[in-house]
């Protein structure tokens, strides 16, 4: 078995902004650890997992290749990064290395993008393809969306007694069904001849087209709408329905999303990253993460749902909720932080208040997903969580709402609704 993390490339990723300036989106830490820490744990957990291939067209990046070393040494499994020479979209970056993802002869190999959130059933996946039998079959991971916001996803329609892809559409415009892609496959090497005959079609395609200097394009092949489409209703294509968590981190606000996400499953697979309160230490409430290296006043109140990264500093009184703050921040005394990513090494003065707008998904429906607002609407910034980037200095006294402030920022005063450039 291998695995293989799609991490795209520096053009994405614009919705991450500020934040993506910093480090690959990536490596951004949610719930304490890299997003692709989450993916690469859940890969090392499955029996028989014998090397997890990231894969995407960041340039070597010297926090990307720490972190490899890292991760291997801390899971005992080759990890490797392959880079693409271009965006080559989700299905052409594999079908370009598929030598390196078959050496070794794998029988199967997961295929996940790093930019979702879950529970990662990989096992209950596999044992699910091996019921099915067929060893040219292929598994998407799918769950349940409500009506509405199902049409942003890829939208599956099974055989409810075999769970066979029946069809598939990306992002209908009308409803199809309210089983979605989770953006997480279990492939065979039988992948590549239908991934392979994609890439002849586009050749040959743009073959009629002389005109066009398209040597590039035919390799840019998309799983989603060109081979799941395809595959639908053939007997290969098998969806693995989850009821475990599971979203998207397109958006900053989806990630305290998913942190809160994260630390939620902590209390079950990673006690020992969640803070408990003790005599003489902060108040914690809820589900937090605090770094080992960080400095908490005993009467700061943390939590629920937040993540304290390296060297932070809170000072006396800090209020902190729903908020991610970055290595090297400083929040001084009586600072309040809620609904807030505090950029890397940023500084919050003295009683000042900063804070956004949740972008959670309804509360009371099961199913509901969080919506990937856009920055604007109506002309006017959507109220959103407030972001600060990397060494921003907040001045002491004043209050930031929902409020964007690109990094290397000095504010004199309060600001409301705005993006501080």
């Amino acid at each position: 078995l291998k695995a293989v993390i799609l991490i795209g490339g520096p053009q994405k990723g614009t919705r991450f902004r500020p934040l993506s300036f910093e480090v690959p989106k990536p490596l951004f830490p949610v719930a304490g650890v890299p997003m692709v820490q989450h993916h690469i744990e859940a890969c090392a957990k499955v029996p028989g997992m014998k090397e997890i291939l990231l894969m995407g067209f960041y340039q070597p990046h010297e926090a990307l290749s720490r972190f490899l070393v890292s991760a291997q040494q801390e899971f005992k499994i080759p990890i490797r990064y392959l880079q693409e020479y271009a965006a080559l979209g989700t299905g052409g970056g594999i079908y370009h290395f598929r030598d390196q993802i078959l050496s070794g002869g794998a029988e199967a190999f997961f295929v996940l993008n790093a930019d979702v959130c879950s529970e990662f059933p990989l096992q209950e996946m596999l044992e699910f393809w091996q019921q099915h039998g067929d060893v040219h079959s292929f598994v998407i991971l799918g769950t349940t969306a409500n009506r509405t916001q199902a049409l942003n996803y890829g939208c599956i329609v099974a055989n409810a007694d075999t769970q066979e892809v029946q069809h598939y559409v990306e992002k209908p415009s009308t409803f199809v069904s309210e089983i979605i892609n989770c953006g997480i496959y279990l492939f065979t090497p039988a992948i590549f001849q239908h991934i392979g005959e994609v890439f002849q079609r586009n050749q040959q395609e743009l073959a009629l087209e002389e005109s066009s200097n398209g040597w590039q394009r035919a390799e840019v092949i998309r799983l989603e709408q060109d081979v799941f489409t395809a595959l639908a209703g053939s007997g290969k294509l098998y969806v693995y329905k989850t009821d475990g968590f599971w979203s998207q981190i397109k958006s900053a606000g989806s990630a305290i999303y998913a942190s809160r996400l994260y630390l939620n499953q902590y209390s079950k697979s990673h006690p020992e990253r969640l803070a408990q309160n003790k005599p003489g230490g902060p108040v914690i409430q809820g589900n937090v993460y605090i770094h080992p290296t960080a400095s908490i006043d005993s009467t700061a109140v943390l939590g629920p749902n937040v993540s304290i990264g390296e060297g932070v500093i809170v000072g006396a009184g800090v209020r902190v909720r729903e908020s991610i703050v970055l290595h090297g921040a400083s929040l001084h005394d009586h600072t309040c932080v809620l609904n807030t990513i505090v950029g890397w090494d940023s500084t919050i003065g003295r009683w000042a208040r900063v804070e956004g707008t949740p972008s959670d998904p309804n509360p009371n429906d099961p199913y509901a997903k969080i919506d990937s607002e856009t920055l604007f609407r109506d002309g006017r910034l959507t109220p959103s969580i407030t972001i600060l980037g990397c060494s921003v200095t907040i001045p002491a006294e004043v209050v930031i709402l929902n409020s964007i402030v690109l990094p290397h920022k000095e504010l004199s005063r309060s600001y409301k609704n705005q993006i501080i450039l």
